[in-house]
């Protein structure tokens, strides 16, 4: 994003996980374990690509659970710091990483091209406490429905590593 401070509208998503902030870190950062988690239940990620540095690239694919739609985004890390904080841009693209425009993606008129996303973790007594911002898109939009669902399966995933503690 140009100037992440323009957008007025953002869905902003604080969670609490049983988890240590390493291993969410890994959930956001590694592409086998980010593709157990993201998007909406039933929802499936065939592709994930990321090349985790400042200015590296991020490919991903969330296909719906029939696999008749398959939605890309692509997008570059903007800052990395490990366990901490990460932000990276989106972008509507084709599977090649080509940007296409949200119009032609059928998404309402005004619907920014890139949109920014910032998690920040803080470890608290052995949990992780996430604040996860996503500038650019209205909250209400619905997209804040499907950043919960999917950090519901995030939660899913983690439980088996950290349970009983």
């Amino acid at each position: 994003m140009d100037n992440p401070t323009a957008y007025t509208d953002a869905v902003v998503i604080e969670r609490t996980f049983d988890a240590p902030t390493d291993r969410i870190w890994q959930m956001w950062t590694e592409a086998e374990q980010f593709q157990k988690w993201y998007g909406p239940v039933g929802f499936s990620v065939p592709v994930a690509q990321m090349d985790l540095r400042v200015g590296g690239k991020r490919l991903i694919c969330m296909a719906s659970p029939d696999g008749s739609m398959k939605m890309w985004t692509t997008g570059e890390f903007v800052e990395i710091v490990p366990t901490t904080r990460l932000v990276y841009t989106e972008s509507m693209a084709d599977e090649a990483g080509n940007l296409i425009s949200p119009s032609a993606m059928g998404m309402p008129p005004g619907y920014p091209e890139t949109t920014e996303v910032t998690v920040q973790l803080e470890e608290v007594g052995g949990r992780t406490k996430m604040v996860m911002t996503h500038a650019g898109i209205p909250a209400g939009s619905g997209a804040d429905g499907g950043w919960n669902q999917a950090f519901d399966k995030l939660a899913e995933q983690i439980e088996p590593v950290h349970s009983g503690q």
